[in-house]
Protein backbone atom coordinates (compact mmCIF):
# COMPACT_ATOMS: atom_id res chain seq x y z
CA UNK A 1 0.00 0.00 0.00
CA UNK A 2 1.87 3.37 -0.72
CA UNK A 3 1.23 6.51 0.90
CA UNK A 4 -0.93 9.36 0.49
CA UNK A 5 1.48 12.57 0.45
CA UNK A 6 2.78 14.83 2.97
CA UNK A 7 0.94 14.73 6.02
CA UNK A 8 3.18 17.02 7.76
CA UNK A 9 6.32 18.48 8.71
CA UNK A 10 7.49 18.61 12.28
CA UNK A 11 10.56 21.27 13.17
CA UNK A 12 12.44 21.86 16.44
CA UNK A 13 13.72 25.26 16.96
CA UNK A 14 15.70 27.15 19.47
CA UNK A 15 12.79 29.76 19.79
CA UNK A 16 8.79 28.58 19.63
CA UNK A 17 7.63 32.32 19.96
CA UNK A 18 9.70 33.30 17.09
CA UNK A 19 9.11 30.57 14.89
CA UNK A 20 5.54 30.16 15.09
CA UNK A 21 5.56 33.97 14.17
CA UNK A 22 7.50 33.36 11.18
CA UNK A 23 5.34 31.36 9.72
CA UNK A 24 1.99 33.21 10.61
CA UNK A 25 3.44 36.16 8.67
CA UNK A 26 3.56 33.08 5.63
CA UNK A 27 -0.18 32.55 6.29
CA UNK A 28 -0.25 29.74 8.61
CA UNK A 29 -2.55 29.85 11.43
CA UNK A 30 -2.29 28.50 14.60
CA UNK A 31 -3.82 25.64 15.63
CA UNK A 32 -2.70 25.11 18.79
CA UNK A 33 0.06 25.54 21.10
CA UNK A 34 0.93 23.49 24.43
CA UNK A 35 2.57 24.79 27.61
CA UNK A 36 5.88 22.98 26.88
CA UNK A 37 6.98 25.80 23.57
CA UNK A 38 5.31 23.85 21.20
CA UNK A 39 2.46 24.24 18.82
CA UNK A 40 0.86 23.08 15.30
CA UNK A 41 -0.10 25.96 12.64
CA UNK A 42 -1.49 25.22 9.52
CA UNK A 43 -2.11 26.89 5.97
CA UNK A 44 -5.38 25.45 4.04
CA UNK A 45 -5.97 22.12 3.31
CA UNK A 46 -2.09 21.05 3.14
CA UNK A 47 0.27 19.62 5.48
CA UNK A 48 0.60 20.68 9.08
CA UNK A 49 3.31 22.36 10.42
CA UNK A 50 4.47 20.91 14.43
CA UNK A 51 7.02 23.09 15.66
CA UNK A 52 8.55 22.14 19.05
CA UNK A 53 11.46 24.05 20.86
CA UNK A 54 14.64 22.59 22.10
CA UNK A 55 17.98 23.37 24.43
CA UNK A 56 20.17 25.37 22.78
CA UNK A 57 22.67 22.64 22.50
CA UNK A 58 20.17 20.20 19.89
CA UNK A 59 20.66 21.36 16.48
CA UNK A 60 17.16 22.37 14.89
CA UNK A 61 15.59 19.86 12.33
CA UNK A 62 13.21 19.40 9.65
CA UNK A 63 11.18 15.93 9.43
CA UNK A 64 8.60 15.07 6.80
CA UNK A 65 6.07 12.84 7.72
CA UNK A 66 3.77 11.08 5.10
CA UNK A 67 0.73 9.84 5.30
CA UNK A 68 -0.54 6.17 5.31
CA UNK A 69 -4.63 5.80 5.66
CA UNK A 70 -4.04 2.30 7.96
CA UNK A 71 -0.90 1.03 9.54
CA UNK A 72 -2.92 -2.45 9.74
CA UNK A 73 -2.77 -2.75 5.98
CA UNK A 74 0.09 -1.49 5.21
CA UNK A 75 2.68 -3.71 4.01
CA UNK A 76 5.98 -2.28 2.91
CA UNK A 77 7.42 -2.88 -0.28
CA UNK A 78 11.44 -5.06 0.43
CA UNK A 79 13.50 -2.12 -0.91
CA UNK A 80 12.26 -0.31 2.35
CA UNK A 81 14.30 -0.86 5.25
CA UNK A 82 11.97 -0.44 7.87
CA UNK A 83 13.83 1.31 11.20
CA UNK A 84 11.15 1.06 13.76
CA UNK A 85 7.64 -0.76 13.43
CA UNK A 86 3.85 1.46 13.38
CA UNK A 87 4.12 1.94 17.12
CA UNK A 88 1.56 4.14 19.16
CA UNK A 89 1.97 7.96 19.85
CA UNK A 90 1.52 10.09 22.82
CA UNK A 91 -0.59 11.77 20.53
CA UNK A 92 -3.39 9.29 19.01
CA UNK A 93 -1.79 8.50 16.06
CA UNK A 94 0.61 5.34 14.77
CA UNK A 95 4.21 6.15 13.60
CA UNK A 96 7.03 4.10 11.61
CA UNK A 97 10.24 5.20 10.83
CA UNK A 98 11.61 4.29 7.57
CA UNK A 99 15.26 4.77 5.80
CA UNK A 100 15.86 5.69 2.14
CA UNK A 101 18.70 4.94 -0.12
CA UNK A 102 20.62 7.60 1.06
CA UNK A 103 20.31 6.80 4.71
CA UNK A 104 17.47 9.50 5.31
CA UNK A 105 15.48 8.82 8.01
CA UNK A 106 11.30 9.01 7.02
CA UNK A 107 8.33 8.98 9.36
CA UNK A 108 5.05 7.62 7.83
CA UNK A 109 1.72 8.57 10.11
CA UNK A 110 -1.39 6.33 10.34
CA UNK A 111 -4.83 7.10 12.49
CA UNK A 112 -4.59 4.99 15.69
CA UNK A 113 -6.68 2.19 15.08
CA UNK A 114 -9.77 2.30 18.09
Amino acid sequence: MPTEGIEAVHLTTHNWGRAAKFFQSLGYELEFSTDHNSGQLRNGDGPYVFIAEVPEDQEPQTQIVLKVADADAFRSDPAVEVVTPFEDTHYGTKEMTVRDPDGRLWSLQAPAQN
